[in-house]
Formats: structure tokens, C-alpha cells, sequence
């Protein structure tokens, strides 16, 4: 490179960082004129409480994970009531710990149950908590109490925001209302493009039926009676087998990075270079998820404010925004290298 074009490089980084610097002070008072209007709304004391509260424990949040924002973390969803002796526990713990021999780390509700198991088989030191505070006094499992990788908070719908904000998977194990609760949240926020997608197991021990009869029933009055879409079977996957589950994981990582959206356009970011022959079957084959344009191998565009990033190869193009089963199959194919993925039957 060049005096000049080590100059040019520069002073590009710098405009980044100053335009970053301008939509972080804007954000900012956009907070603190928000705060404003709830005062001259005559907001409830009870209504600031919520707010204030519900900003602290995220704030708080946000500054417990950032150190950890470079690795990659599987979230962990299952019954508080299962026992040690139970095989759905080691289960969850022997998953885990495979988990964290690849260097993730493990993030649960914090208490036991399912959550102490996802702990324990990652150890303390791949593990990070979000634990519920109840009126009867949920203390945290002792494998994460008192480590500074676990968070308190007051509220359900903050911690389950932060369970997959800050995750790149979610398994779920058995459970009850809770679980289910949150394994449906998850699909809905994926499916209706609410959350980039990544993986979701739908975990059981080996020979458990407790999943693939939920999946039976999603098939027969869900996509029988119309309310989903083939391809959105795509979104998740039922096993009782371990290594099913990690493998799930971790092809989904073995090309794809990351995603984000750029005005209209959505990019793909990829650990290696898209071959000219899959692009072009790409073209072809996922024409239908496309509002306008086509699909193009791009560089970082210049909105992009991630240089850690910037060498990454980009697939690029107008997402309709619409079709999340097919974007997770088209993920597929890029981490196959191959169309494979697209002719599968997923019903």
C-alpha cells in the first residue's frame, strides 16, 4: 500500500468513527429527551419505577456481557424441576460441556434444574447466568452463585430480551409453561424476522418424546390448518441426540458469520469467499425471497461501522423480509457450498 493510500485509509476510519461517534450522542439524547416527555406526560410513579428499574438492569446487563461479545454463546432453556438422577440433566449437562470443550459459552436462567446441568457440564468458567429474582427467593445454582459473569434482574421480559440478544443458539430441553413459553418466543422473533437467525435444538434425552410430540402437533394443526409455512420447519430442529445438536450448531457457523441490514439491503458476511457457481444457483434458486435486484458478492459497504469485520466477504441483496424459513435455507447452502440444502423436504 501506498503513502497515499494508507493516508486514504485513514482518513476514511476517521469519517467512520466520527459518524459513530455523532449516532451514539444522538441516541443518547434521544434517551434523555424521552426521559423529558414521561415528566411532562405526568407519567405514574409506578410507571417510572417500571422504566427505571427495566433501564438499570439492562444497562448493567449490557456492561456484564460486553467482554464477552467476541465469543460465541448458546443459550439454554429447560425445566428448573428436573433432578440430577433425571436423564434430561445429563443430558443438558453432557451437551454443555461439548459446547465448551469448542470454546462457547453457556448461558442459563441460572437456577437449577436443566439450568444448573447447562453449568455444570460447561463449568463456571464457560458459564453465564441470568437469574429471575421471585418473591420466594430463587437463589442462583452454586456452580454460577456469586461469579461476575451473573446477572440479577426483576423482570421476565428483560431477561428473556438479553437471553437472545446476546446468544448465537438456543436449545431447549423439557420443561413447562416457562419453557415452552420461551422456545415459542424464540421461533416467533425468528420467524417473523424479529431476530437474525440462528440455530434452535429442540432437545431430548435419548428415546424422550417430549419434543417430537409438540413437533407433531405444530405439523398436524399448524401447517395442516395453514398457519405456517413449509419452509418454516427450517428454523428448528427436533433430536434426542447430542452430537445432532452440537453439529446443528456449529455447521451453521462453518461459513456464515453474521448478518445485518443496510437500509433495503440485507449482507451476508462469510468466513470464506462465495464460488461463482454457487452464486450463480443461488440467483436462481432463491429468486422468490428478493423484492427487487439480485443476489452480489460485495465488499464491506461504507455504512458499515464494524472494521473488525471488513475483510469479510458479503453476500448482498434486497430481502423481502418475509421468507425466514428461506433465508435459513439458503444459509444452509452457503455453509454446504452446494444447493443440497434447498432440495430437502422439511415437511
Amino acid at each position: 500500500m501506498s503513502r497515499f493510500e494508507e493516508t486514504d485509509a485513514e482518513d476514511l476510519s476517521s469519517d467512520k468513527d466520527e459518524r459513530r461517534e455523532i449516532e451514539i450522542k444522538s441516541l443518547l439524547d434521544q434517551i434523555r429527551q424521552t426521559a423529558d416527555k414521561l415528566q411532562r406526560d405526568a407519567a405514574t410513579r409506578g410507571d417510572l419505577k417500571l422504566l427505571s428499574r427495566s433501564l438499570k438492569e439492562l444497562r448493567y446487563a449490557f456492561k456484564v456481557f460486553t467482554p464477552f461479545r467476541d465469543k460465541r454463546k448458546v443459550t439454554i432453556f429447560g425445566s428448573a424441576r428436573t433432578l440430577p438422577d433425571h436423564p434430561t440433566y445429563q443430558t443438558a449437562a453432557d451437551f454443555a460441556e461439548q459446547m465448551a470443550k469448542d470454546d462457547w459459552l453457556v448461558i442459563t436462567g441460572a437456577g437449577s434444574g436443566i439450568m444448573e446441568a447447562g453449568h455444570r457440564g460447561a463449568g463456571r468458567a464457560n458459564s453465564m447466568g441470568l437469574n429471575i429474582m421471585l418473591p420466594f427467593e430463587q437463589q442462583a445454582n452454586p456452580v454460577i452463585h456469586g461469579d461476575e459473569k451473573l446477572v440479577n434482574m426483576k423482570y421476565f421480559f428483560t431477561r428473556k430480551l438479553m437471553f437472545v440478544k446476546e446468544c448465537d443458539a438456543v436449545v431447549c430441553l423439557p420443561g413447562g409453561f416457562g419453557t415452552l413459553d420461551e422456545a415459542f418466543e424464540v421461533l416467533t422473533l425468528v420467524q417473523t424476522g424479529k431476530r437474525d437467525i440462528f440455530p434452535i435444538v429442540l432437545l431430548d434425552a435419548p428415546g424422550g418424546t417430549y419434543w417430537k410430540a409438540l413437533d407433531d402437533f405444530i405439523r398436524a394443526a399448524l401447517h395442516e390448518g395453514g398457519m405456517i409455512s413449509p419452509e418454516d420447519f427450517a428454523l428448528y430442529k427436533v433430536t434426542d441426540k447430542i452430537e445432532e445438536a452440537v453439529g446443528e450448531i456449529e455447521q451453521f457457523y462453518k461459513v456464515y458469520h453474521s448478518m445485518r441490514y443496510v437500509r433495503k439491503q440485507l449482507v451476508i458476511r462469510t468466513m470464506t469467499p462465495i464460488a461463482e457457481s454457487l452464486l450463480n444457483d443461488i440467483r436462481t434458486e432463491f429468486q422468490d425471497i428478493l423484492s427487487e435486484g439480485t443476489f452480489e458478492v460485495r465488499d464491506a459497504l461504507p455504512e458499515e461501522d464494524e472494521p473488525e469485520l471488513e475483510d469479510m466477504p458479503r453476500l448482498v441483496f434486497t430481502f423481502n423480509r418475509r421468507n425466514l424459513g428461506r433465508l435459513r435455507i439458503l444459509v444452509d447452502c452457503l455453509n454446504a457450498g452446494s444447493m443440497e440444502p434447498a432440495g430437502r423436504d422439511f415437511t
